[in-house]
Formats: C-alpha cells, structure tokens, sequence
C-alpha cells in the first residue's frame, strides 16, 4: 500500500510540474505580449464586436462575438476552452477589472458565444475597442488535483479497491459466465472483449490497434451494458472522440446527452447536448415566460425618470427584487428540468475533465467508459474513477501519447498513462482486437510485426485493397514504398532557433511523386474519391509543402476538393486516407533523428494509409536508430525499396 501512495504523491508532484510549465508558457505566448503578438500566435480575437446577448443556464450573460478584422488569421480558439473580453480603450487592457470572462459556447468561422460568468454586462463594454483572449485553464488542473486526492486518500470504499486494481496490487474479479451470445456483426475479437467487459466486475480493457474497429465494438459494449444497467457514463480526454461516441450512440436510438460543447457543429449532436435537451422540455415554456418577465421588471426599474426621489429609489428597489425572485423560481425550474432528463437518461457523454461539471458530478455509475485511455494524462483519468463502480478501457499504448509540455514532468513519467500501467501489470484484463480492416496487408506488415507481435490480421475485404484494386490505371503491387534520398545531398535545415526543421529537395522531390501518380487519374463515375494525405514531423516541412502546393495547379486542385490535406502526426491521429505520404526530413552527417525516435508517433503516421503508403527519408541517417534499420529491411523483403536516383530517373528529373 505503501507503494501506491508514492507512486500516488509522486504522480501529483509530476502534474504540478506540468501545471507550472503550462502556466509559464502561456503567461510567455500571452499576457507579456503585444496584441499583435497574441495574434499571430493564436491566442487573440481583434477587434471584435458583440452582436448579440442573452441569458443562459444560471441566469449568466451569453455574448456572440464576431472578429472584425483579420478575420482569415489562423488561431486556437475552440469549444470548451476558457476565453476573455477585454477593453483596449483608454489603456485599460490587461486590468483584471476590465475582463469578462467565460468558456467558449459555439465556434464557427468568424462567430463565436461566450457562457460568462457575470448576471450582467460590465459598464466598460460600452467603451468599445474589444477583443477577446484564451485564458489559462486552470480549472482542467484543479479537478485533477482533487481527483488526485480522493485516490490516495480512498480507504476501505470503492475507489480504493479499484485503485489497487488498476496499479496491480490486487487481482481483478471476472464472473463466469454461464451462456454468452456473440454478436453475428462482429468479428471474434470483438466478440471476445465484449465477453470480457461483461464478465469482468472491476476492470476490462480494450486494446484496439488501427483500424480494428475499437469504436464499433465500444458501441456494441455500452449497448449490451445497458441491458443490464440504468445510466453509464462514457468519457475520453478529447472533445473530437467524446462527439464521435455521441452520435454513434444517438444512430443507435440510445438516449444520450453530451455534457459540455461539442467540437463539431452537426445537427445530431446539438439536439443532444444538455442545453438543447432542456430547451426541448415541457416545462421549458414556464421558464421562458419567467425570464421574460423578469426581464420586464428590471427594464422597468432602470427607466430613465425626470424626478428621482425616495419613493422612486423604493419602486427601484421592489422591481429589483422581483426581478431576482422570478429568476431565481426560473433557476429552480431548470435544475428540476436538468434532474428530470439526468434521471431518465441512459447515457451520459463528456470529456474527463467534463465528468466535474457541476450538473453531474453529484452523479455516480455502476459502469464508467473511458474511450483514448492511453492518450489521457492519468490524473485526468481518476476524474469520472472517483464516481465509477467498474471501468472499462479502451486505446492504444502503441499510438500517440497523452501531450506533456513539461521536460521535467515527462522525464519523470508523467507521460505513462493509466491505460500503459494497468496493461502491463495485469495483462489478463485485456482482449487485442487482431482484425484490422483500413489498410494493405504490406501496410500493415511493419507495425505488426514492431508492435502488435504479429498478432495482426488484415480482413479479406482489405488485404489485397491496392491503388490497382482500386483502378487498373495504377500500377499493381506498389502498396509500400520507401525513397531513400541517402546521396543525394538533400541536407536538412533548421529554422527558428532549433525550433523546427525542413528538407525543401525533399518535399520536392515528394510533390513531383504525388504528381506523377495521379495525372493520368480521372475518377471513374461511380468512383469514390481518392483521399490523400502527406505527413511530416516537422512544422516548418509542413509550412513549405503547403506554399509549394499553393502554386501547383494539380495539386491545390485537389487540395481545394478536400481531397488532399497536409499535416502533422497529431493531426492525423484517428484518421485515414487512401494514400498516406510522409517526409521523414531529417538528413545529417551525425545520425541524429530528433523526435522522429518516439517510434509510437510513426506508427500513427504509417497506419493512417488504406491502399498506398509512401515513405521518402535518408537511410544512411534512419538507419542508425535500430526501428528504421528494420523499417528498410522490411521494405527491400517485399521490394518496396528505391533510391532517388532510380525515381529521378522514371520521373525524367534531372
């Protein structure tokens, strides 16, 4: 027991690390900098202007926004984030008392609402000049400091033994199981982890490599569990997954509200968030009525009058209080409609941190989901853990991480999730899902044989699923290939202090290979359009691929047909394209390979292709890290090997 708590303490020390460095790094990008900076950093709306305002839930001010001016510029601005109003007028900007602050609502283009935390508008709002900043999400790191200290204080209940659990220090409890029915729309595996989850009392796991249908199965689970069961909650550390769950599960006729702002605007998640559920109540009539006339009371009391004596401050002050007394029955009346639709729903989606929200978290489960388990900070997860009964996981340690910005806090290990260390403890808990159906069997060969010890299958529907499968126009058995540049005098150059590296030959010679693939491709009529996506670590690679696509004809073509997108690893993550291209970048005389050695982060990037998988990088540097050694190795086994030269040459590039 004793181990636990250390591990426990030193978990926390780890996330107040993270704390720190997240809060230092955003005081740097933000409140030290000009407007103009936070602009161009991403963090900053200027000028704006307010076109519209309401009352929202709690009887606190909702703000529409709209950005006036550089209303192209890129920014990170999104749904569920903390953001600030604030007043440039009159070199009031950066006073505390001159900011309204809130979470943002609804984000669309140029358009965004604002939840405040104020009953009314501040006086200075008047005053022009607005914009609007993201704020440190301080909140996110409280709850998981709370949850933090529920776990390792827990003792003789619930959570304590799911702690020992889920750390490895006691065994987890699986019933046998008398009869169970498989489901005939799913494959054995699948089938397996849904005996698992039904049998298990504690704890199952869900292991799901890419592409083997982690998602459908994880649907088919909480289905059967709500055969048995009232109300789950299903969960995970993005907003992206937590609305791909939402509407999977409202397909299914399952009464689900999503808790918290969806990151995608789609008609079926907004008719199930709890706002439009409890707009969509009976009783929602009586508490509009309420709040208008509450409305009325308060216009009333603040009507201009020519006289202003003791008797008019008097009626003042009545039509002030009954104003407050109709919105707090109005209040009374949503908590009753939002206890109403909590007791009736079956389930109940939101973000880890989202699981806290003040609606829910008097909440508990006999079964908790949490889907991306092995991209969630720990502490993050022992959030909806505090309120669960039985747990079960589902991701992929083999995948992308969970992002630390914190040196220190990721050398310490805060980095290894939940998920990796319940995995490894206990191994019995989980069932790998083994049939992949993306992506070629030659695509998928490599991170098999890396990662998943061969346990991998391609269905038949896949295995053979090449460009020339999919049109004779392409040439046959070309599902792999790997370029090597080694000799050619492609070096790499660094911008930005260090900050990020690019090869301009070869995003070159890339973009000649792109192109030489699919001139003579004109889509057949009943043909589903080849989606293409081109990969690289490196921003600065990133930034030059896209210039060069800009002023090419046939690609930005594509690319303004949504059929080609340019991206990072991290953007990838979760999904797919018919032809994946990644550019490896790195190319110098000491071997050194930067963060191209986190090998998970490759493994997202080569499993994102279904039929075509092309890879362009120096060996003579790769090679040196023992992965892309056997990364060539493979490629010349199934003679997916050539060398610049030899496609300079079929090219006709001098």
């Amino acid at each position: 027991m004793f181990e636990i708590q250390e591990e426990l303490n030193r978990v926390s020390k780890l996330l107040k690390l993270e704390q720190d460095e997240d809060l230092a790094q955003y005081k740097l990008k933000s409140t030290r900098s000009s407007i103009q900076e936070r602009k161009q950093n991403g963090l900053c709306w200027y000028p704006v202007t307010i076109t519209k305002t309401e009352i929202g839930f709690g009887n606190k001010v909702v703000v529409e926004i709209e950005r006036t001016g550089s209303r192209d510029q890129l920014h990170l601005f999104q749904t569920g984030k903390g953001a600030a109003i604030f007043s440039n007028a009159q070199g009031k900007q950066g006073h505390d008392s001159h900011l309204l602050s809130g979470v943002i609502m609804t984000l669309k283009r140029n358009k965004l609402t604002l939840a405040t935390t104020k009953e009314d508008l501040p006086d200075w709002i008047e005053e022009g000049k607005l914009g609007i900043d993201l704020t440190f999400d301080e909140m996110s790191y409280k709850e998981m400091e709370i949850a933090m200290r529920k776990v390792t204080e827990a003792e003789d209940n619930r959570l304590a033994q799911l702690r020992d659990i889920l750390y490895g220090a006691q065994a987890a409890v699986f019933y046998p199981k008398a009869h169970f029915e498989p489901d005939p729309t799913l494959n054995d595996s699948q089938n397996e982890a849904i005996k698992k989850i039904e049998a298990a009392k504690d704890v199952a796991i869900i292991h799901g490599p890419p592409g083997t249908g982690k998602t459908t199965t994880l649907v088919q689970a909480i289905m059967r569990t709500l055969q048995r069961e009232k109300r789950l909650l299903v969960t995970a550390p993005s907003n992206t997954a937590v609305d791909l769950l939402t509407e999977k599960l409202a397909a299914q006729g399952i009464n689900v509200i999503r808790i918290g702002n969806p990151s995608r605007v789609s008609d079926i998640l907004l008719h199930h968030t709890l706002d439009a559920q409890i707009m969509g109540h009976k009783a929602y009539k009586e508490v509009k009525e309420i709040r208008k006339q509450a409305e009325e009371y308060k216009s009333m009391a603040f009507q201009f009058k020519r006289k202003f004596g003791w008797e008019e401050r008097e009626q003042r002050r009545l039509l002030k209080e009954q104003s407050r007394a109709l919105l707090a029955d109005a209040e009374l009346t949503e908590r009753y409609i939002t206890d109403d639709l909590l007791d009736r729903v079956q389930v109940i989606t939101c973000t880890l941190v989202g699981s806290a929200n003040r609606v829910i978290r008097h909440l508990t489960y006999d079964t908790v989901f949490i889907d991306e388990a092995a991209q969630a900070l720990e502490p993050a997860c022992w959030i909806p853990l505090t309120r669960a009964n039985r747990v079960v996981l589902a991701g992929d340690h083999c995948q992308l991480p969970p992002t630390v910005k914190s040196l220190a806090a990721e050398k310490g290990g805060l980095e290894v999730t939940l998920f990796q260390k319940c995995i490894h403890r206990q191994p019995d808990l989980a069932v790998m899902l083994r049939t992949q159906y993306r992506m070629h069997q030659n695509i998928m060969q490599f991170s098999n044989q890396q990662f998943y010890d061969g346990q991998l299958e391609a269905h038949a529907s896949v295995a053979q699923s090449d460009l020339h499968a999919f049109n004779s126009l392409f040439p046959p058995d070309l599902a792999v290939e790997f370029v090597d540049t080694a000799g050619c005098g492609y070096n790499e150059k660094s911008f930005a202090e260090g900050a990020s590296t690019a090869n301009p030959e070869e995003a070159d010679l890339l973009l000649q290979h792109l192109q030489h693939l699919i001139k003579d491709y004109t889509p057949a009529e009943n043909d589903v359009p080849l989606k293409i996506g081109i990969i690289s670590p490196y921003r600065a690679q990133i930034n030059y691929l896209k210039d060069e696509v800009e002023h090419n004809e046939l690609l930005h073509e594509w690319q303004t047909r949504r059929q080609l997108t340019i991206g990072t690893v991290d953007s990838f993550q979760g999904q797919e394209r018919d032809i994946i291209y990644i550019s490896m970048v790195r190319s110098n005389d000491t071997g050194e390979i930067g963060f191209l050695s986190d090998i998970r982060r490759m493994n997202v990037a080569m499993t994102r292709a279904r039929k075509k998988l092309v890879i362009l990088g120096d060996s003579a540097t790769l090679t040196q890290h023992p992965f892309y050694h056997a990364f060539v190795g493979y490629a010349e086994s199934i003679n997916a090997y050539r060398s610049a030269w030899e496609l300079m040459e079929a090219l006709n590039i001098s």
